[in-house]
């Protein structure tokens, strides 16, 4: 399992652009409408708040995917390491959260 190869997807397709990466700000501003976009699917789907008559239910995975990518975008602008990142929070958990849930 690698990020690297998102990771360097995504840097290939921003690449293309003139503007490339916005600036980490804005980009924070993009993740939340994403964030916001995949709350809303998700009420659709399991809360309590179903779509107007003329609105389209939306989609879980497409949400779920738009958030990974600006979070990459993210990532790349910034120089993080996702792979490594990724691996240093898995052993935070694998140590701090080890017995604080009833395992299976």
């Amino acid at each position: 399992m690698s990020f690297a190869p998102i990771q360097q997807e995504v840097d290939e397709w921003i690449s293309q652009f003139e503007e490339g990466y916005f600036a980490p700000l804005p980009m924070l501003a993009r993740v939340t409408e994403e964030v916001g976009e995949l709350a809303r699917v998700l009420m659709h789907h399991y809360g309590g708040k179903k779509p107007k008559e003329d609105e389209d239910a939306g989609d879980v995975a497409g949400e779920i995917a738009d958030t990974i990518f600006v979070l990459v975008c993210l990532a790349n602008s910034l120089g993080v390491d996702l792979d490594r990142a990724f691996a240093d929070m898995m052993a935070k958990f694998r140590t701090r959260d080890a017995n604080r849930w009833t395992k299976r």
